[in-house]
Order: structure tokens, then sequence, then C-alpha cells
């Protein structure tokens, strides 16, 4: 059952996953259909089930793609199930504490990334989002003033690690 406040919340920004985050699968699924076509090529037994595997796997970049749906309401960052539209987690923006991109160099050169949001009590990641730096300044530009102040939050492709600040006393 959908989430009641989020049925009277105006969704901001919502995304699925990039297609681009499943780049394996898609490699997996190349490999294993190139194994069928030479099986098929050589009339040799078993082309038949290793080009189902690829479609198999194609199938499970599909339905993985739809898990996990991001929104951005005026109020608060969650993660619904997509087929379901169950919550499965979210926080308000005023609990923002930090925002990290995280990106290796093909997510990078692939244009997606994952946008950690740190809270007092944990992390979300928006995992394989299209223009990472795009959804983070819009979230740095919708945090209260007299919070964290915009542009606080580092960028890095790197996991995140504790920061001096945070042990000042």
């Amino acid at each position: 059952m959908p989430d009641p406040v989020a049925t009277v919340e105006t969704v901001k920004w919502q995304a699925y996953p990039s297609w681009g985050q499943f780049a394996w699968l898609y490699f997996m699924s190349l490999l294993t259909s190139l194994r069928g076509l030479l099986l098929l090529q050589f009339a040799l037994p078993g082309w038949s089930l290793w080009l189902g595997g690829a479609v198999a796997l194609l199938g499970c970049a599909a339905c993985l793609r739809r898990w996990a749906k991001y929104s951005l309401t005026a109020s608060r960052v969650m993660v619904t199930n997509g087929y379901t539209g169950r919550v499965l987690d979210s926080v308000a923006i005023e609990q923002i504490e930090e925002l990290t991109i995280r990106q290796g160099p093909l997510a990078q050169w692939m244009g997606i990334g994952t946008l950690a949001i740190r809270t007092g009590g944990g992390q979300i990641r928006l995992r394989g989002i299209n223009d990472p730096e795009a959804v983070r300044n819009r979230l740095e530009a919708m945090r209260p003033a007299g919070g964290v102040a915009a542009g606080d939050g580092p960028i890095s492709s790197h996991p995140m690690e504790p920061h001096e600040a945070d042990s000042l006393d």
C-alpha cells in the first residue's frame, strides 16, 4: 500500500536507477549469447540454453532497475519499492548533514553515480542515478538556511570517511 504522506506531497524529482547501473549484466548477457551463437554456428547441442540464459539476464536487469524508485519532495527524500510503492527508506531534508557523490571512472564516463545522503541516524544511497551532480545541487538548494550550509557536503569519488568537522566539540 502506498505511503499516505507520499500521496499528499508534491514530487519535485523522481527516477529509477539508470540502465547503465546494470552494465555488468549486459556484458554477461553478451558473453552468454556469444557462447550460444558459437554453439549454434557449429551445430553443437545446448545453444538454446545459452541464448535463453542471455534473455534471462536481460530480464533480470529490467526487473532490478524497477526495484527501487527515488523521489524528492519538498520535505523529504524517499526510496520506494518500484513494484509495491512501499516506502523502503526516507529522510527529512532538514536532517541531511552531508551529500556525497560516488563515481568510478566508468560511471563518470556514463554520467551516472551514487548520491550518499548522510544524516545523524545513518545514510541512504541513491544508486545509479543519472546526473548525480544536478540532484545534489537540487537538494543543496532545498536545505534550510539554519542547517548545514549549502556546499558543505563534499563531492568525492571514494567512500565517505569521517571528517574533522564531525569531531568538533
